[in-house]
């Protein structure tokens, strides 16, 4: 086995779709969740290959797209951008209210109301500090291997780079695997609420 830390690839968007549906309930496969395999990558995954000042970065074994980690440096800025250009379409493909027939799960019922939200959306207090954002996902094939901090570091040089002073992301409290990397990482809580916690990072 043979795994490098590349930028993304054209080529590279169905994976990355895969990925992040095989990972998307709280780190296990929510394929059972979903009649719409696409739903969860068209809003946390492959939005970021497309946004021209995003950083990601895939760990491929083989040449194959086994994880991500994706980065918008300026989550406001990224805001506008998924306004402007990503979201439209995407709000004439799942509208409101979305069909019964074509809802597998709570969850999915839930995440076709996520590209209606208005964006960028008002920004918290520590958000000067934190200013980027990431989603990080691995598949079991790499998990527990140190690729997951491979990808991390990519991104702290890649943003420390552009003066970028700090990272937030979001955690479902069940998915302690992530809470506990995530610690082991750096990361604090900023915020928290019933659904989980927002982690911070600051970069010297």
């Amino acid at each position: 086995m043979q795994i490098n830390i590349r930028p993304p690839a054209v080529q590279d968007i169905p994976y990355l779709y895969e990925i992040c549906l095989k990972t998307g309930k709280a780190g296990e496969d929510a394929s059972a969740l979903f009649k719409d395999p696409y739903m969860l990558g068209q809003y946390y995954a492959a939005p970021y290959a497309f946004y021209p000042d995003s950083i990601c970065f895939i760990a491929a074994e083989d040449g194959i797209p086994q994880g991500y980690i994706v980065c918008a440096p300026d989550t406001e800025d990224y805001g506008k951008w998924l306004e402007k250009s990503w979201l439209p379409l995407l709000r004439e493909r799942y509208p409101q209210p979305y069909p019964a027939e074509k809802i597998a799960s709570e969850t999915e019922s839930r995440m076709a109301l996520v590209f209606h939200k208005q964006h960028p959306v008002p920004q918290p207090a520590w958000y000067a500090l934190y200013p980027a954002h990431l989603h990080i996902d691995l598949l079991k094939t790499i998990q527990g291997k140190g690729w997951g901090r491979r990808l991390m570091e990519s991104l702290w040089s890649a943003l420390s780079e552009r003066k970028v002073p700090g990272l937030h992301l979001g955690v479902n409290r069940t998915n302690t695997g992530a809470l506990a990397f995530y610690k082991k990482m750096g990361f604090s809580s900023l915020a928290e609420d019933e659904g989980g916690f927002t982690l911070g990072k600051a970069l010297s």
